[in-house]
């Protein structure tokens, strides 16, 4: 056949050389033997810090990872450049089984969920009883989210000092929660000494809406580390958010535990949380609904917890605490 010019055959076909190397590929990843354990203090676009045998070290995710997450709290494997010098680059090869996994989605209806903190035991929300006005909605998500993950929470109240914290606290002494006021203007010393006692020898991770005075509590608890605070528009509620990504703080003397400031929220999606999972932080409730009927959503005429309230074995205020926060999870936090 006569094409171009030339007179071609078989013997003409040209065949590009692969660009693949002749060794065969194995999905075998290296075990990294020598890695060395770090506890992840921050993570941002990209770069995450890490805490590797006191030292503090920048590193980047190593791509065996895929998409697996790496989060503020979470236990990672580091191998490479472990100096910690300026412009050097270490990378994490592997995240270790996590203890808890404090969730959230963007709302109710976004079934993309993202974890906030990893490992935390503790969740303190921070609200102020004035400038900005307490959103209870806000705290009850918060609570439920706290229950999901198997943290335990504690509420800390700011701003007292501008509004007395009896009717807030009224809705939430049933429950057993925890709970410290402080003032706006000076962080009395008794009250620190209070969260203190509280955060010591745990991971407790910090949420709450923007100019609760959240970060400005951090401060106070870690004075050699300050981090912005600003201002928030008092009728609005909204302003410049100064916490722009989670960091991990460890608290002054020996394990005194570790604090983790969050981003401040303007809403915190549950669209992960299976509402079945709230009852099981109610346990003078939970033996109530034996009785109750299938996939009952314990807020309907046939529900047996009535009756268990009604014989006495707990109090009313607690069923109402609880259909309040199996509610929170059906409508959104503006509600």
């Amino acid at each position: 056949m006569r094409r171009y010019g030339k007179n071609t055959d078989e013997d003409d076909v040209r065949v590009r050389p692969s660009r693949r190397g002749t060794r065969p590929r194995t999905h075998r990843r290296p075990a990294h033997e020598d890695a060395q354990e770090g506890f992840v203090l921050t993570v941002d676009r990209g770069r995450i810090t890490c805490l590797v045998d006191g030292v503090t070290v920048t590193a980047m995710k190593a791509r065996e990872l895929g998409r697996k997450s790496v989060v503020v709290g979470d236990r990672v494997a580091v191998v490479g450049d472990l100096s910690g010098r300026r412009d050097t680059l270490a990378r994490v090869v592997r995240v270790e089984e996590r203890s808890s996994a404090l969730r959230r989605t963007a709302d109710d209806d976004d079934p993309f969920e993202r974890v906030v903190v990893a490992n935390a035991d503790q969740l303190a929300i921070v609200t102020a009883l004035a400038d900005p006005e307490p959103r209870p909605r806000l705290i009850d998500r918060c609570l439920v989210a706290a229950f999901d993950a198997g943290l335990d929470p504690l509420l800390i109240l700011t701003k007292a000092d501008l509004a007395a914290p009896g009717p807030l606290l009224q809705a939430y002494l049933p429950m057993g929660i925890r709970h410290v006021v402080t003032n706006h203007e000076e962080l009395d010393e008794a009250a620190l000494a209070t969260v203190r006692g509280l955060l010591a020898g745990r991971v407790t991770a910090f949420v709450g809406h923007s100019g609760v005075g959240k970060t400005t509590l951090v401060n106070a608890l870690v004075p050699e580390r300050q981090r912005a605070t600003g201002a928030v528009n008092a009728v609005t509620g909204r302003g410049r958010h100064t916490t722009v990504s989670a960091l991990a703080l460890p608290l002054p003397g020996p394990d005194a535990g570790w604090v983790i400031d969050t981003p401040g929220v303007r809403s915190f999606g549950l669209h992960h949380v299976d509402p079945s999972r709230v009852i099981h932080a109610f346990p003078d409730l939970e033996p109530g609904t034996a009785e109750c009927p299938r996939a009952c959503s314990h807020d309907e005429p046939d529900c047996a917890l009535d009756a268990w309230v009604a014989a006495g074995h707990a109090d009313p205020s607690r069923l109402d605490s609880l259909r309040r926060l199996l509610a929170t999870r059906e409508r959104r936090e503006g509600d």
